[in-house]
């Protein structure tokens, strides 16, 4: 038995190449987009991909399992349990086997097995895998997002990113169960989970690639907890904010993802197009650091730097609907295969940096992003001459945040634009500088004139011993 863990750190997301030495065959286990590599690996290891499945309708990224198995001609295997809404519309048509609990099928002299775990979606199923030759027990369990190192799959993301209202506290109750009937299996079971730390489907994600059912019985609160109603109320709480796109992902992975055949790069268009674009309000993302918008970017563009969390924030605030543009300084295939992995497909043309300087001349100024300093700010919220957005998660803001200060996470800043006097300095805050950086070009391109940055963010202030305010103080109204 070989078995292979393909991880992408920017989804923070493992699939699973699994594989039988003696006949050749493998099977590919929560594939992404990015088809190619789990292709590549099979080869590499003198395997085919005869199998490919998942443990779920995903909500964080675009699933490749229909594409994977149609370029491989592989036997697709989707979950037919939970209720009518969450059957996968397009099984049928691409001539998957439907798998229900205690099913059992064999890729080679592989053994899988399926268990079905619901709560965190109704249809999640997890795969115990067994290694024939050596034995009749398993090894390994897939547990996909249900089971975690350290943590243990969310059940609020039906209603806070589906909006299906009445699910959180019937998942949370639903996954306590699964547990409870997954903590019988043997304590040497290997435990292969779907995501690692940076992950939105959970609040606690271990860094470590794997643990065993033993350990996470001792070392996940999850596990730990014996009573339902204590269960439900820790899994419930903490939780962060779910991206908006998650809703979307779900909608995509249920009727069926675009097959992409292959990588394609848009077209680089010349620097004389940016002002028709902006003008009929185009959404153009400039993927340079945060450091360099700041110091000069063409007004209404939004910065989302390329780096881990660029699928994330274009998650939130790139349209999906309808075209958008980038300004890249040579990395469009890699941000073009990042936006892929979570549908965002219709990336109509890029930029070259020298657009920038291109668009300056003496009739316009390029825009910057002021930057203000904690001791500084503490002087101007003296004297009320400023309004403060704290634009972290709502946890964030909970364990601690400037006094009198409101929290509008940034993914939802455009939901609350009413909000924000835009006859006043706006200064925008995050844990650090990365996110509210974000949320100052967003403002910026929503036409708020005198929009500040904190230097070092929530980390900056409370490093200089300046007042702190908790969950449970009263909050003065914006602006």
């Amino acid at each position: 038995m070989l078995l292979k863990r393909i991880y992408d750190t920017n989804l923070a997301q493992a699939s699973y190449l699994i594989g039988c030495a003696i006949t050749g065959e493998a099977i590919v286990i929560d594939p992404n987009r990015d088809v190619e590599q789990y292709m590549s690996a099979a080869a590499e290891e003198g395997l085919r991909v005869s199998h490919v499945t998942e443990t779920h309708i995903h909500a964080d990224f675009v699933s490749g399992s229909r594409e994977l198995a149609h370029r491989t001609g592989a036997q697709l295997l989707l979950s037919d349990e939970g209720d009518a809404d969450w059957k996968y519309a397009f099984a049928s048509e691409s001539g998957a086997r439907l798998l229900h609990d205690r099913d059992t099928f064999m890729v080679g002299n592989l053994k899988f097995e399926v268990m079905h775990t619901p709560g965190h979606t109704p249809e999640h199923i997890c795969f115990l895998v067994t290694d024939t030759p050596a034995t009749s027990r398993p090894m390994g369990a897939i547990t996909g997002d249900f089971v975690f190192v350290g943590d243990v799959g969310r059940p609020d993301l039906l209603e806070k990113a589906a909006k299906i209202v009445g699910t959180m506290e019937a998942g949370a109750r639903t996954l306590f169960k699964s547990i409870q009937r997954f903590k019988q299996l043997p304590d040497y079971l290997q435990i292969w989970p779907g995501h690692g730390a940076g992950s939105a489907c959970g609040k606690a994600l271990g860094a470590v690639p794997f643990s065993t059912l033993g350990y996470e019985k001792i070392a996940n609160w999850g596990l730990q907890i014996v009573n339902e109603d204590q269960f439900v109320t820790s899994v419930l709480e903490g939780q962060p904010e779910p991206p908006k796109y998650f809703a979307e992902m779900k909608r995509i992975n249920k009727v069926g993802p675009r097959m992409l055949g292959g990588s394609h790069r848009p077209a680089l268009l010349p620097a004389d197009a940016i002002d028709a674009l902006i003008a009929e309000g185009a959404t153009v993302v400039d993927m340079r650091p945060s450091a360099d918008f700041a110091a000069g970017h063409i007004p209404g563009t939004i910065n989302i730097p390329l780096d881990r969390s660029f699928t994330t924030w274009a998650g939130w605030l790139v349209p999906f609907d309808r075209d958008f543009y980038l300004i890249s300084d040579g990395a469009i295939d890699e941000a073009v295969r990042d936006l892929a992995m979570i549908g965002l497909d219709s990336v109509a043309g890029y930029f070259q940096p020298g657009v920038i300087e291109s668009w300056a001349n003496p009739d316009r100024e390029l825009a910057t992003v002021q930057q203000i300093f904690p001791s500084e700010l503490a002087e101007r919220i003296q004297r009320n001459d400023v309004t403060v957005i704290d634009v972290r998660g709502r946890a964030e803001w909970d364990a601690g945040h400037i006094p009198n200060v409101p929290n509008i996470p940034v993914g939802y800043l455009t939901e609350h634009l009413a909000e924000i006097p835009r006859s006043r300095t706006v200064v925008v805050q995050c844990q650090s500088g990365a996110r509210s950086a974000i949320a100052a070009s967003v403002l910026q391109s929503r036409g708020f004139a005198n929009v500040v940055n904190l230097v070092g963010g929530f980390s900056g202030w409370s490093g200089k011993g300046l007042p702190i305010a908790h969950e449970d103080e009263a909050l003065e109204p914006v602006g």
